[in-house]
């Protein structure tokens, strides 16, 4: 069962160099303190056990592995004594 292509965030201990992170070229790194945080689509289940595979054969340690999901929109928000709206603006 395939599933639908998600935004994903991937959190390892250390600071990755140029070879460890060519095995990644779909995701973007970034240094978190004495953390890599990967962030990138991942088009499948196929892709997502790709790159969990790529973490466990370079020897890693996995943080953090979500997928970034968007929250809902932005409603105006009521107040709750008054049932007024508390939005600003």
């Amino acid at each position: 069962m395939a599933t639908l292509p998600g935004l994903y965030a991937i959190r390892i201990r250390g600071r990755l160099g140029a070879t460890a992170l060519s095995a990644f070229p779909s995701m973007v790194s970034e240094l978190k303190g004495s953390e890599t945080v990967l962030t990138g689509l991942l088009e499948d289940r196929s892709a997502v056990y790709g790159v969990l595979a790529q973490i466990e054969a370079l020897g890693l340690e996995l943080l953090e592995f979500r997928q970034i999901t968007a929250g809902p929109p932005a409603r105006a928000r009521k107040s709750p004594s008054s049932g007024e709206d508390a939005s600003p603006g």
